[in-house]
């Protein structure tokens, strides 16, 4: 086989985190959450950031907690997709 032939698989990077806005058609923006440990002080530290994930059918609502795929770019800010839904939000 020549290295033509050979095609590599690229795992896709996949993230957990919760909808905090579904207020745009087709898509949410999830927060991911991780915990760093801070590199003077030693203490363990919330950081978090938000991204725009693709939601084809608008299933997802704020609240839910859903995992996101990487993707190739959809538009200028974004190159994630929403995959599964995880857990559903919690009706007070």
């Amino acid at each position: 086989m020549t290295e033509a032939q050979i095609t590599t698989v690229k795992r896709q990077r996949k993230l957990v985190g919760v909808v905090v806005s579904d207020k745009m058609d087709k898509t949410v923006v999830v927060m991911v959450e991780r915990r760093v440990k801070h590199p003077l002080l030693g203490k363990v530290v919330m950081r978090s950031a938000k991204y725009k994930a693709h939601d084809e059918s608008n299933q997802y609502k704020q609240g839910d907690t859903v995992e996101i795929g990487e993707t190739r770019p959809i538009s200028k800010d974004k190159s994630w997709s929403a995959i599964r839904l995880i857990e559903a939000a919690r009706v007070i």
